[in-house]
């Protein structure tokens, strides 16, 4: 792909695709190519950030260890979310190794503790090592203190606990400093800890030996090894489907079950512009394509998980139903604007909450009841409770389906008639029938079928551009959306019919650039500015033309948009192809799920070739 100069004025801030991403399926991390860390979130991937130097570089906070000069090479140990980066010297060679410990039981007890592991591979490398908390985005500068064999960090209600065999020293009250040289076959370690200040400020904490640090790493290795193994392999997307697999697994809160979209806050979908939004929350439908993708690859457990979350957030009453929740099912997410934070790249403002939280997007009912009904197929019966919120559920899609929203993108402007929401709406009542009749439950069946044919007749007459033979963005308009190209995933369509082939078409040529899809026209949301490539899109792209039997169309369109990821296999939520960068929140939950679709897509189809 071209690129061009990057023109925002600061080149501190490295690109978004320099980043590797950490979790313990509590907390979240980015560690960028020169082995600092520049996000962190802990002891949940929503809290405050004890490092986030990426939104302010000269006030956020970092956590690095890198020598002088070097070339990087880095990898994710295999079938984990270790990530292991290699500096070559010139006199010598050494790896920093970096995870959140994992821990038989974690759930419930994680270890809370970043893990920085520094070996020498052959000659002698010095590495600087710089450890400088800032809470909460840089607005309170901890206090740290040396206590016996470590250091306590304090401000507000953060509390930091750091430890380990390298030699560090306080700075200016804030700071950690120090430097190590290591020869071939040596090993160093530090160990960052989320406490309570409370806590910390009490007695003795005992630090982790060195040998118990040692152990945390091996036993990290074999629980995600673990983990991995349990799901299938698909040979279209390489080792891409189960990097997916382990991200999408790296965004869910272990003791809830939800799944966050990004682990990021305010990564800019424009540079410099005010498309910034905090996606560290559950979507419901974001979460409902995570558990389909993972139990296509065999991981059924974290469907359940989800299910009951819903529910529980819910307060099992279709009532209380939001578009999304935090990751421990909180409601209350009021959107507000962090001033006096840089931005990254100038791009501001930073935000914290999100106000899509109380918008009304119809496009929920269908996805929760398509999971219902999958999880059903997969031999699961719901209890009396869990059927008398779907009802609720199916119910709502009844009496709302005819009425405006702002739909699967948000829009910020009116609410308009989208053809997505109403095929999301009969497809609720389509999943309510079925679930209905397979279970022998009492249910309205007659007044649903009625529902779900007005529906159809509905979407067929308004959602319909007959003159083209293709489906449109919205009533009254002749705009075409990417999310068309979900209809047929509903089952509105049939992947083959004319009409969803003229269709995919149709987006593609309305939509695309350089083989890639924007999610609907450019201005279009009346937001200022610009904004990239939606990478979803293209991966649904990708899928459709699968299930088409394009099959080469498909392999060309998967590949370009793999080609938007980074070298370990991460993506973002877009893609600025005239620049070659990632832009918005990082990694991207959606985006992943949907390479694992378009995947499983490519090989079934390819299958049934052959």
């Amino acid at each position: 792909m071209k690129r061009r100069k990057r023109n925002d004025g600061d080149d501190r801030y490295p690109p978004i695709a320099d980043y590797g991403f950490l979790s313990d399926c509590h907390s979240s991390a980015l560690v960028s190519r020169d082995g600092s860390i520049d996000w962190c979130c802990m002891p949940r991937l929503d809290s405050g950030s004890i490092f986030g130097r990426i939104l302010d570089w000269e006030n956020g906070g970092y956590c690095r260890i890198a020598p002088a000069a070097y070339r990087v090479e880095r990898r994710y140990l295999p079938g984990t979310l270790v990530l292991e980066t290699r500096f070559l010297t010139e006199g010598g060679e050494a790896t920093v190794t970096d995870c959140f410990p994992m821990c038989r039981g974690g759930r419930s007890k994680p270890y809370q503790q970043i893990l920085r592991l520094i070996e020498g591979c052959s000659g002698e490398v010095t590495f600087a090592i710089e450890v400088l908390p800032r809470f909460h985005l840089g607005s309170i500068l901890p206090w740290i203190v040396e206590k016996d064999g470590y250091f306590a960090a304090f401000g507000g209600s953060n509390g930091l606990h750091i430890s380990g065999d390298i030699s560090l020293k306080i700075r200016n009250r804030h700071d950690l400093v120090g430097s190590i040289t290591v020869g071939a076959g040596q090993r160093y370690h530090l160990s960052i800890m989320f406490r309570r200040p409370e806590v910390l400020d009490g007695e003795r904490i005992a630090p982790p030996t060195v040998g118990e640090l040692d152990r945390r790493l091996v036993e990290t290795i074999t629980w995600w090894r673990d983990w991995s193994a349990r799901g299938r392999t698909v040979s279209s997307g390489g080792e891409l489907v189960q990097r997916s697999a382990i991200v999408l697994k790296g965004l869910s809160n272990a003791p809830t079950g939800a799944i966050a979209a990004a682990a990021t806050t305010s990564l800019p979908e424009s540079i410099g512009g005010i498309r910034n939004w905090d996606y560290r929350c559950t979507w419901v439908r974001d979460s409902v394509f995570s558990i389909r993708s993972l139990a296509e690859l065999g991981h059924l457990k974290e469907a359940d998980g989800f299910r009951r979350f819903v529910e529980r957030s819910a307060a099992g009453s279709a009532d209380e139903l939001q578009v999304l929740f935090g990751v421990g099912g909180e409601r209350l997410l009021h959107e507000r604007d962090l001033h006096g934070v840089a931005g990254y790249r100038a791009s501001r403002p930073v935000r914290i909450g999100n106000a899509a939280a109380y918008q009304k997007q119809h496009d929920m009912y269908g996805e929760l009841l398509d999971s219902a009904w999958r999880w059903h197929l997969s031999g699961q019966s719901p209890d009396d409770d869990y059927w008398q919120f779907l009802l609720q559920i199916a119910d709502r899609a009844v009496r709302n389906w005819h009425k405006p929203d702002r739909g699967i993108w948000e829009v910020r402007g009116e609410s308009q008639h989208f053809v997505h929401s109403k095929v999301m709406c009969w497809l609720a009542v389509d999943r309510a029938i079925s679930l209905a009749r397979d279970l022998e439950r009492p249910a309205p069946v007659p007044a649903w079928e009625k529902a779900r044919d007005r529906i159809r007749n509905d979407v067929m007459t308004h959602g319909y551009d007959r003159r083209r033979g293709v489906f449109i963005r919205a009533y009254g308009s002749h705009a075409m959306d990417a999310a068309l190209l979900l209809l047929p995933m509903a089952g509105f369509v049939a992947y083959d019919d004319p009409i969803m082939v003229r269709t995919v078409d149709a987006v593609c040529a309305e939509l695309g650039e350089d083989g890639l899809l924007l999610r609907y026209p450019r201005g279009i949301d009346r937001l200022p500015g610009l904004e990239g490539i939606f990478m979803p899109c293209s991966f649904w792209l990708a899928e459709c033309l699968a299930r088409q039997g394009r099959l080469d169309e498909a392999r060309l369109a998967f590949a370009r948009a793999a080609a938007a990821g980074n070298d370990l296999g991460l993506f973002s939520e877009e893609y600025d192809v005239a620049a070659g960068e990632m832009l918005g929140n990082f990694p991207q939950g959606l985006t992943h799920l949907s390479l694992i679709m378009a995947a499983v897509a490519l090989e079934d189809m390819e299958g049934k070739e052959g």
